[in-house]
């Protein structure tokens, strides 16, 4: 069973979250279900992590990161034409790839180069840490949103090879095409604010928005596992 749980007064709306954190509370209000149980919250980073830290903060459960990657386009490193997984499996978007004309070169150097950036984050955020066991757990995946979804699929794909009861995934936005591909691999969807429409872009969903940081990750991490909340 595929269940989708969305808010249908944000349903194509613009700017409906003050910021990341406060997204993360409305989240967590769909989640509370899973309230001190042994479910584990993995945030993608870096702008999964605040949206994760508040859900995790209010379910009394545990944090982790999944470290989750899109393969930048030479040309266009906004955008990317699949993903890598923390286990180096690469997931690629073949509809999209097929139009790029990238010589093999090419794609070998990015994947290459996705790889070695999940290696220092894990270094950096999780300290080489070895990942948390799933293995009949719930699995909450979360992210500040879902654009083409690949790097959510990459998320779904790895926590799927580690046996978990179920797969729960608690984005504040996402366009309706990815909401779709994303809800027939999970037992369930939480996104509040579904979008239709040619063009979609995640931060139109927020009225604060910046590109995190590696420090400003970091802070979160500390101020979590300091003190079970997420930043000020």
């Amino acid at each position: 069973m595929h269940t989708l749980i969305e808010d249908k007064s944000f349903r194509n709306k613009l700017y409906v979250f003050k910021d990341r954190r406060e997204a993360g509370k409305l989240l967590s209000q769909q989640l509370v279900g899973h309230k001190n149980t042994d479910a584990i919250v993995l945030g993608i980073p870096s702008g999964g992590v605040p949206v994760a830290a508040e859900i995790a903060n209010a379910l009394v459960l545990p944090l982790d990161l999944l470290i989750v990657r899109k393969v930048q386009i030479p040309y266009n490193t906004e955008s990317g034409f699949g993903a890598v997984s923390p286990d180096n499996m690469v997931l690629l978007n073949e509809k999209l790839f097929s139009k790029l004309n990238l010589s093999a070169e090419e794609v070998k150097r990015q994947i290459q180069r996705t790889r070695e950036t999940i290696k220092k984050r894990n270094d950096l955020f999780r300290k080489g840490v070895p990942f948390p066991s799933v293995k009949n757990k719930v699995a909450i995946i979360v992210d500040d949103g879902l654009a083409s979804g690949y790097t959510m699929l990459s998320a779904i794909a790895f926590i799927k090879r580690h046996e978990p009861q179920k797969i729960v995934v608690a984005v504040p936005t996402g366009s309706k095409e990815t909401v779709d591909d994303v809800l027939s691999q999970v037992d369930e969807l939480v996104c509040l604010n579904v979008r239709s429409g040619f063009v979609f872009a995640v931060a139109d969903a927020y009225e604060n928005w910046h590109d995190l940081d590696d420090d400003e990750v970091l802070s979160f991490l500390k101020n979590f596992n300091e003190s079970g909340t997420s930043n000020d």
